[in-house]
């Protein structure tokens, strides 16, 4: 196992929610508008949608106007019943429905179309941050929830946007013009209904922050969920061979029970409130129907008036519940936009330098000048290392592991910046050296690669984007890897399965290797590549190792003391420090650490 997992291993099981769920905590009008400025896409033409809801709702309250004036003028006309008019005001109803039909749709497709692709904005500058995150950030968050923040969160924005956004925005104008009719009609009316809806406004602003937290917990738990579920997945090998299918089941029980469980106090909430606006509603009409009568009985109003009231109200109460139904559904896409502005709004604590240097190609030297290095809230895993590599020198760094030597790895190729000195490449600061330059000169071979679901030779090509296909099998070629190739079922066209499962492991280090030398770095750090394979295919992954890093400047981290036997110098890294330096014939006899290191590998190899 490399020294990634043993000195993070402990990190990466930190809570869902540890560190980028802390960057956002935002307040709902606040979050709105931190969305809003990172999709303006959204708000782009929303004044022509908003007249257009205008439109849309205007026609919706003429329709009582119309059966006030047929009643009155019409059906109770003093001459009688007068047909043509009632005929008119329907005619002129129907065309109004329609207008407004038109209106609607216009507005829908409007609001669609700027959602998605604000959305869609959204989305990319979530998923790319993620990739500008240094790995001991991402690694506080499973892999499956930062993949929900990116999907399911913004999935839920959308909903919202699309539909929420759309019907909050034409109630909330009904609201006002049914308002403004009511007050025409009879103020006296209009005041009783305001009266009757106060308590359901001062319920409605009590309950709003108690769907928030409860909906910000919802999309936690679906964070919890997905990261439980896929991480089962991806583990299924270890699961069967250790037989813990009933244990892996349990925790994702767990997983699935909480996010449930969530869910249901969620919608409890959200039901209380919903049901709450619904009786206001019908004691609202019951009261105004029994006012409305008295006042009709007095002659302070018409039947037609009357009618037109009770219509009126069932325009303004049904958008009243309908924003309180879509205030709680903007809750849970609000606490679905907290955790993709909470990523986003994550700094990014290994950033690309503005005017980065663009350093030349050639041989390299690198140095380690005091670097000391603490992960967040613990000791120093690094301690004041002076370190010089000359070009074309091949070093070997060893120690136990937690020693730190893979630290060192990760602070070359900036996967980290150093708590304390500086790492330089030809004299430059890696933090001023522009990442295009530096991924251009400096190549991690990890101990296992990782490879897509493609064909080998697009794997390959990830080393190279440019790289045609020619030039990839010229690569192989100089590797001494015809005979590989050819032995594949589909040559540099056989599809390789989700991360390479179709390949053994020691394939799949080949294909790394062949990335790196299609890659032509300057500097090659090498996180010991044949540990993890078989002996029969070691020969092959050395050879080709010995192809790669001719002439280069390479820094292997050696998990096997093979690798030190031939480097120009090794590297002795015990408990942070580095504590020997020399060629493995010196250090092998000089009785300090690596003696012990060897004499112990020794023994194994022997055994």
């Amino acid at each position: 196992m490399s020294d990634v997992v043993d000195e993070d291993q402990d990190r990466e099981e930190l809570p869902e929610s540890s560190r980028i769920e802390q960057q956002s905590a935002l307040g709902t009008l606040a979050t709105l508008r931190r969305g809003l400025e990172l999709s303006p896409e959204i708000k782009q033409g929303l004044a022509l949608t908003m007249a257009l809801a205008v439109v849309a709702t205007v026609g919706r309250v003429v329709i009582p106007f119309v059966v006030q004036q047929a009643t009155d003028n019409g059906i109770m006309a003093e001459q009688g019943v007068d047909v043509r008019f009632v005929m008119v005001a329907i005619a002129i109803a129907a065309g109004v429905v329609l207008i407004t039909s038109l209106a609607q749709y216009f507005v829908n497709v409007r609001l669609f179309t700027a959602a998605e692709r604000g959305l869609a904005t959204l989305r990319l500058r979530a998923f790319r941050h993620i990739h500008d995150l240094s790995m001991l950030t991402q690694s506080t968050e499973r892999r499956g929830a930062l993949v929900s923040r990116v999907t399911n969160d913004v999935d839920t924005v959308s909903m919202f946007v699309q539909f929420g956004g759309l019907m909050l925005l034409i109630s909330m104008t009904q609201i006002m013009l049914s308002t403004a009719l009511m007050v025409i009609y009879s103020p006296i009316l209009a005041l009783v209904v305001y009266v009757c809806f106060v308590p359901l406004a001062l319920l409605i602003r009590r309950f709003q922050p108690m769907l928030g937290r409860a909906y910000g917990a919802v999309r936690a738990r679906v964070g919890d969920m997905l990261g439980a579920i896929s991480e089962s997945i991806v583990g299924a090998t270890t699961i069967r061979a250790y037989g813990v299918e009933d244990r892996t089941a349990e925790r994702i029980d767990v997983a699935i029970e909480a996010h449930r469980d969530s869910g249901v106090k969620a919608q409890i909430r959200s039901v209380m409130a919903y049901v709450s606006g619904q009786a206001f509603a019908g004691i609202t009409t019951a009261i105004v129907l029994v006012v409305g009568t008295v006042l009709a009985a007095r002659g302070s109003l018409t039947l037609g008036q009357l009618l037109a009231f009770l219509f009126l109200v069932n325009l303004f109460t049904m958008p009243v519940l309908m924003a309180t139904e879509i205030l709680n559904e903007m809750q849970n896409a609000v606490a679905g936009w907290r955790r993709v502005i909470g990523v986003i709004d994550t700094p990014a604590d290994v950033s690309d330098p503005e005017d980065g240097i663009i350093q030349r190609r050639g041989p390299i030297t690198v140095e380690f000048d005091g670097v000391s290095y603490a992960y967040p809230g613990g000791d120093l895993v690094l301690r004041d290392v002076d370190l010089r590599i000359e070009p074309h020198t091949k070093v070997a760094v060893v120690g136990e592991t937690g020693s730190g030597k893979t630290t060192l790895a990760k602070l070359l190729t900036r996967l980290m910046d150093p708590t304390q000195g500086r790492v330089l490449l030809d004299g430059d600061d890696l933090r001023r050296i522009a990442f295009s330059s530096l991924r251009e000169r400096v190549v991690l071979v990890p101990q296992e690669g990782f490879l897509f679901d493609d064909t080998l030779i697009n794997n390959i090509r990830f080393g190279k984007p440019s790289a045609d296909d020619d030039e990839i099998a010229l690569a192989v070629t100089e590797l001494g890897l015809d005979a590989w190739i050819e032995g594949m079922p589909h040559g540099l066209q056989t599809q390789v399965g989700q991360r390479g499962e179709s390949l053994s492991a020691g394939e799949r280090q080949l294909v790394a290797i062949v990335r790196a030398y299609l890659a032509d770095p300057d500097l090659l750090v090498l996180d010991e590549a044949t540990s993890a394979v078989d002996p029969s295919t070691e020969v092959r992954v050395q050879r080709a190792l010995d192809g790669l890093t001719r002439g280069r400047t390479s820094i292997a981290i050696a998990h096997r003391l093979s690798t030190a036997e031939a480097a120009d110098i090794v590297v002795v890294v015990d408990k942070g420090e580095i504590v020997e330096l020399g060629h493995h014939r010196d250090l092998v006899w000089a009785g300090g650490v690596y003696t012990r290191m060897h004499a112990s590998w020794a023994a194994q190899q022997a055994g």
